[in-house]
């Protein structure tokens, strides 16, 4: 078994997000349609709540976290089906669109797309690169590929919306803008004095006991209501994200990561990707 190609693969140029709720029909039925469809560089993966409905069984698998400690608004919005579509080409993923609605079939809704891109040099919105400490080659298959057991080769997402306040990020200084990272916009380089709540410090992935290392395939977002991060995390497990929200909401010790003070996530999600066998989908692990 191997894992879903498009979870390693480089960034593309453009991406188009889908989410799917099963509203409509039996949810065993529904998941078995999946087994052995090919994706190409395409990524799925299947909500908490649709498994169960199904009679999955996933260890590990769980909703989006819930911080009672939180100290900042952490949205929970899941959904049946997720599916990250990627190209160069925006027509093209218009038409995987609609072959993703044929394939899903009926009783599937799809409820949001998002429509993202890769801007400059992978930088967010804000003007900084996004995804500096992002694990590479080995590494990123050891983080963010189950390796063992009736799971290897699948991964588990954790998806967030984020929507950029472009004002509140305007009225800073650029040295507020810098210490709300904890880099220079200028070189990328880390701040050796940045504050405590500078995002960098607040999820340095090695500082974690154990550490929390995820693969982030982020990328920007824009439409007419806004724009902002379309966050994605994949991990070997989903304890590395918990562990890291929890840390930047405050929840761990009172320190809320600087970058509420520009941005702020409208959704939170997460999904079990199963793994391929040959070039289709491999959903013995869920229907076993």
């Amino acid at each position: 078994m191997s894992a879903q190609s498009g979870i390693l693969a480089p960034l593309p140029s453009l991406a188009r997000y889908l989410c799917f709720d099963l509203q409509q029909g039996e949810a065993a039925a529904a998941l078995k349609r999946f087994e052995g469809v090919e994706l190409g560089d395409a990524v799925i993966g299947f909500g908490a709540a649709f498994l169960l409905a199904a009679g999955a069984q996933i260890p590990g698998m769980r909703p989006f976290v819930r911080l009672p400690e939180s100290q900042v608004a952490l949205p929970h919005t899941p959904s049946s089906l997720w599916v990250w579509l990627r190209g160069e080409d925006r027509g093209d993923l218009v038409h995987a669109t609609r072959r993703w609605q044929e394939l899903a079939g009926e009783g599937f809704v799809l409820t949001s797309v998002v429509d993202a891109f890769v801007h400059r040099d992978s930088r967010d919105l804000s003007g900084y690169v996004d995804g500096t400490e992002n694990p590479t080659g080995a590494d990123a298959e050891r983080h963010g590929i189950v390796d063992e057991g009736a799971l290897a080769g699948s991964s588990f997402v954790a998806v967030q919306h984020w929507r950029h306040d472009f004002a509140a990020l305007e009225a800073m200084s650029q040295e507020q803008r810098d210490n709300s990272i904890g880099r220079r916009i200028s070189d990328n380089e880390e701040l050796e004095d940045a504050p405590e709540s500078a995002h960098v410090k607040r999820t340095a992935q090695e500082d974690f006991e154990p550490e929390a290392f995820v693969v982030r395939r982020s990328m920007p977002w824009a439409d007419p209501s806004g724009a902002g991060l379309h966050f994605v995390a994949f991990g070997r497990s989903l304890d590395a994200f918990d562990a890291q929200l929890r840390r930047m909401s405050g929840a761990e010790d009172g320190i809320v990561d600087a970058v509420f003070r520009f941005t702020r996530p409208e959704s939170g999600a997460t999904f079990w990707c199963p793994p391929m066998k040959g070039a289709g989908l491999d959903l013995r692990a869920a229907m076993s």
